[in-house]
């Protein structure tokens, strides 16, 4: 899944941008190499948009530290919701100093003028995260749109007390994922081993990332090409729309009252998510805690060792900073200082992205998962294998076409409705690009 460096460039991602009126000039990125670049002198004042709670008792760390450069943080909206926002805030020329971003949105801002390359301030950051995760703030360029914060690996989890009860074996690759279903399905009529939810379209896309999949990529000289319908992606979308024509995966979206009665019941026996599951757990499932265990996802082919992500952001500087250095500055702190890290783990509830955060006194046994001790040492083992993921600039275009697809095929429960709402995917997203003045071509 790594993107190929050499055929990625900011005049790349930027491609298109002109055609809207999002951006004016190249030159006027920030994070260039202008004089006007970087710093004033005197005291520093930085506002950073985050949605994360407690975010500004970390930053209160730091500006005891460094009275010279103090930060403020802006609570606001996750996802579209900051995402719009700060696209607006550039347009009027008044971006915050600092923006917590997802890492699909990267792309859209980058497009949108909003990051500034922050390589010169950051680079030596490179060697605290995994590759995966490093690639997907530089874009595959040798630019640098943020420094990693969180991230989500997707792991399995499964109930160990009925796996046990039922003799169910924990699958190790995708086609004993399916054996699996089919023996709880057999063990316990009135269950299912998971569901496949509709409205989650991030996981979708973790489980095509695992799979080798590659959504969006540019080529040097500014032409994207969309590929939502690869080959990649259709094997994840046949698998899981099989399984539930077939009726041994449930077809009810996640994160509903009923969805929580499944988990809590026992009538869901696994799960299929990321890192932060426990924290999920602990309100929608309460009567299960001590009788979950978490396990690395299933393979496509035996003895290989990836997974995708679902979730996670980064800090990045925004081009309308009048003091990139010292937000970048920060932004590197927050991210890889222990005492932050320690900070952040405890006061916002995040899994660190820096891999020094993974481990130590840093990451204490989820206390739900009672019966896993080496949890986040499990955890780190597969953070450490996740695949770099492919963002475009219209993520959201497709994220909503994915809800309106999938929505149908699973209510219809028919596998050929699964790869017919990839395609969709494919060729709205496509379209969307195309309208908006970006050269593209489909894979």
């Amino acid at each position: 899944m790594s993107i190929n460096r050499r055929q990625i460039s900011r005049r790349s991602i930027l491609a298109g941008a002109a055609a809207l009126g999002l951006t004016s000039t190249l030159a006027a990125c920030g994070g260039s190499d202008d004089e006007d670049s970087g710093e004033s002198s005197g005291p520093v004042k930085l506002t950073y948009w985050s949605w994360a709670p407690n975010m500004e008792k970390v930053a209160a760390i730091w500006n005891k530290k460094n009275p010279d450069i103090t930060v403020t943080v802006s609570k606001q909206g996750s996802g579209a919701e900051i995402l719009t926002k700060v696209i607006t805030a550039k347009k009027a020329g008044n971006a915050p100093d600092l923006i917590q971003a997802e890492y699909q949105s990267l792309p859209t801002l980058v497009s949108n003028d909003v990051l500034a390359d922050i390589s010169k301030y950051v680079g030596d950051a490179k060697g605290d995260f995994a590759a995966g995760l490093w690639d997907m703030v530089t874009l595959g360029t040798d630019a640098v749109y943020g420094v990693p914060q969180d991230s989500g690996p997707l792991m399995f989890y499964y109930r160990e007390d009925l796996f046990k009860e039922h003799g169910l074996s924990v699958p190790k690759t995708w086609t004993e994922f399916a054996e699996t279903a089919r023996a709880a399905k057999k063990a316990l009529p009135d269950a299912y081993l998971t569901t496949f939810s509709s409205n989650d379209p991030g996981l979708f896309a973790g489980l095509t990332q695992q799979a080798g999949a590659k959504w969006w990529t540019v080529d040097g000289g500014g032409k994207w090409m969309v590929g939502i319908d690869d080959a990649a992606s259709q094997q994840v979308a046949e698998f899981w729309g099989g399984l539930v024509q077939e009726g041994v995966i449930d077809n009810q979206p996640m994160y509903t009252p009923a969805w929580n009665n499944a988990l809590n019941k026992g009538t869901h026996i696994a799960w299929v998510s990321a890192v932060w599951a426990p924290g999920v757990l602990v309100s929608s499932a309460p009567e299960t805690e001590g009788k979950w265990r978490m396990a690395p996802l299933p393979q496509w082919k035996a003895g290989e060792n990836v997974t995708g992500s679902w979730g996670g952001s980064s800090t990045g500087v925004s081009t309308d900073s009048k003091n990139a250095e010292a937000a970048a500055k920060f932004a590197h702190w927050i991210n890889t200082d222990p005492e932050a890290l320690a900070a952040l783990v405890k006061e916002v509830g995040i899994y660190p992205a820096a891999t020094s955060g993974q481990s130590g006194d840093i990451l204490t046994a989820p206390a739900f998962f009672p019966n896993q001790k080496d949890f986040y040492t499990t955890a780190a083992e597969i953070a450490a294998t996740t695949a770099t993921a492919a963002w475009g600039p219209n993520v959201q275009t497709a994220y909503t076409a994915f809800n309106d697809g999938f929505g149908k095929a699973t209510k219809a429960k028919k596998e050929a409705q699964f790869t017919s709402a990839l395609s969709t995917m494919q060729s709205k997203t496509f379209d969307d690009m195309k309208k908006q003045g970006f050269e593209v071509t489909e894979a």
